[in-house]
């Protein structure tokens, strides 16, 4: 089996645009003016002019809330998204580096040093939520919940075994592998979640933390873009990689990684949070399954029972992507995209 080797850190008998995604030949000097695909640098601006930190969100409502306003559940139910969220950007951050050491193209590389730092950035705002509303005590019980609560440890489990057998044995078939578990990551697990915290402030309760979750998703998409766009690249690439047991395989691990979610869905949230039903979510997560799918490049679809329009369409409200003008939240300075076909409807 081929096995993939790592990015030399210079080579003066290579190009400046390298040969290939994975094995290929790169001087592994970056020239934005001379990468061999022409999206590599609009991701790259749009990632940049995404960028946030967690201190310019105004936590002083959500401070009173947190004790005043949710409910038991809803309390219980924030704390245990956290601490689900503060382990997937940390898993998240190590893999991101670990993958970037084999990808052959600097352009790529740099793409996928942005991401990292993002997710930095992710995992230090859950610290900042958590540190603006509960003690130093209860936020280190919550980081700890993904090693107890056995729901949450089951889905982490899953995506964490995935990416090791990449860790463990690169090569061009675990690659591609870890990179659909990335997608069930990045565009999968965090979808219930995100979910309870835009319901939460379409009922006016934690819209600081909703409008950070606000710009996370928004990097998230961005992250899957690039996933996908690196995973689609290779095997055009490396045809005899694109084989029906990789599409059998991406197809059979979203389904698992939605029955996870769903399962985690229906124990964090249930049918005792006003405004999100366990049914409703359960499609939600189906249709999300699908979208992701066919990212990737597949038309085949891990739930054709699924809903075609997103059946939590409410959450348009909540999923801008551009900043500039005060939002209905008046939270802080954004501009809100008129949502249209061309931009993405039914995948918000």
């Amino acid at each position: 089996m081929t096995k993939l080797e790592q990015r030399k850190l210079y080579d003066p008998k290579a190009p400046n645009a390298s040969t290939g995604i994975i094995n290929g030949q790169s001087s592994n000097v970056l020239n934005w003016d001379d990468t061999r695909f022409k999206w590599a640098y609009s991701l790259y601006k749009t990632m940049l002019a995404n960028f946030w930190t967690p201190f310019e969100i105004n936590m002083s409502n959500d401070i009173k809330q947190y004790k005043s306003s949710l409910s038991d559940k809803e309390r219980d139910t924030f704390n245990k998204v956290i601490g689900l969220l503060a382990f997937l950007d940390s898993v998240q951050t190590d893999y991101s580096h670990r993958i970037a050491e084999y990808l052959t193209d600097s352009s790529l590389s740099a793409l996928m040093t942005v991401l990292s730092f993002q997710e930095v950035v992710h995992n230090q705002s859950y610290s900042y939520v958590l540190s603006s509303v509960t003690t130093k005590q209860k936020q280190d019980e919550i980081f700890e919940y993904w090693k107890h609560d056995p729901v949450l440890r089951e889905r982490n489990d899953f995506i964490v075994a995935g990416y090791q057998e990449f860790v463990d044995n690169p090569n061009p078939e675990t690659f591609l592998k870890s990179i659909v578990y990335d997608v069930i990551l990045e565009g999968l697990n965090f979808y219930s979640g995100f979910a309870f915290f835009y319901n939460l402030a379409r009922n006016q309760k934690m819209v600081g933390t909703s409008t950070m979750i606000n710009y996370i998703n928004r990097d998230e998409h961005q992250h899957v873009r690039l996933f996908t766009e690196i995973f689609k690249e290779t095997l055009k690439e490396n045809p005899h990689l694109n084989t029906e047991e990789l599409k059998g395989f991406a197809v059979q691990s979203f389904r698992q990684a939605a029955e996870l979610e769903i399962n985690w869905g229906r124990y964090i949230i249930g049918d005792d949070i006003q405004g999100i039903g366990s049914a409703e979510l359960a499609d939600y997560i189906k249709f999300m399954a699908n979208i992701q799918m066919k990212k990737l490049g597949y038309q085949e679809k891990p739930f054709p029972e699924a809903p075609a329009k997103n059946p939590l369409r409410w959450i348009k409200a909540y999923q801008d992507v551009n900043m500039g003008k005060s939002d209905f939240f008046e939270q802080k300075s954004r501009q809100y995209t008129k949502v249209t076909d061309d931009n993405g409807f039914d995948e918000l």
